[in-house]
């Protein structure tokens, strides 16, 4: 992927320019305290090295991500006890990402939190699922 961009926050954080509070660092990931907390315990777990989304990180990476979010879920429940937890990652400006580089956040969720997570259903015909699906076997391999 090259050399990071200079304005990009995460990689600054991740290299201790800007103060952050951390939670766990390993090789691949670190997990930090996110600024805007939506409930208390709300939690970024970002990949060390700079990539932008999903698509640019490789499997190491994505299956390090997903340890560290799990290890970091079990804490925040045996901290904070939330009775629900949302693991929420967006890709690109249309998918919601503010920050590009790629993170996971963990959400500790409680009844009446203000957090939404809503989309219009489209329902579409079994055959054109199918078609979707077989279209996505294909490009599996």
């Amino acid at each position: 992927m090259g050399n990071p961009p200079v304005s990009c926050i995460f990689c600054r954080l991740i290299a201790g320019e800007i103060p952050s509070h951390r939670v766990h660092e390993d090789e691949l990931t670190l997990a930090f305290m996110d600024l805007g907390q939506l409930n208390p315990g709300h939690t970024l777990v970002a990949v060390k090295r700079h990539a932008a989304t999903l698509l640019d990180i490789t499997p190491d990476e994505a299956a390090a991500v997903m340890r560290t979010a799990r290890r970091v879920a079990l804490a925040v429940k045996a901290t904070f006890d939330p009775p629900g937890m949302t693991l929420l990652q967006a890709n690109g400006k249309e998918g919601d990402q503010t920050v590009f580089h790629f993170h996971l956040h963990v959400v500790p969720r409680h009844a009446g939190d203000g957090i939404a997570l809503s989309w219009p259903r489209k329902d579409p015909p079994p055959a054109l699922l199918e078609d979707y699906a077989a279209r996505l076997r294909r490009a599996l391999g």
